[in-house]
């Protein structure tokens, strides 16, 4: 199936989310996505550009977002980052979203419209 990129603005739209930070970079269209809270499965099976989906709200999931080339993260469950956290995304130009959603329904709807596994 070929991939469809979808904007990160029509992903906040999609899941109801607030963007806690990056609200300049909505117009980046995300090419996968990738839905998980190990932070090594995150290292090993992401793929580049991917949105990363997650409840992990600690610093060391903006570096694993940053080793793995992450475009965006989107926090579920409705669990927002602390400040530290923020302040490392917006150095490294990484939008953060956050939806009360649960992971797999959040997964489960960026699917159905069109966004695909990384």
């Amino acid at each position: 199936m070929a991939v469809r990129p979808i904007k990160l603005s029509t992903i906040k739209q999609i899941l109801d989310a607030d963007v806690i930070t990056g609200g300049e970079l909505l117009d980046i269209e995300i090419n996968s996505g990738f839905g998980c809270d190990l932070m090594s499965d995150s290292l090993c099976f992401s793929r580049p550009e991917c949105l990363l989906i997650t409840g992990l709200t600690n610093i060391q999931i903006i570096r694993v977002a940053d080793m793995i080339e992450a475009k965006a993260i989107l926090f579920v469950r409705g669990k927002r980052p602390g400040q530290e956290i923020i302040r490392l995304a917006n150095e490294k130009k990484l939008p953060l979203l956050v939806t009360n959603r649960f992971l797999f329904e959040s997964c489960g709807l960026l699917y159905q419209h069109g966004l695909r596994s990384s």
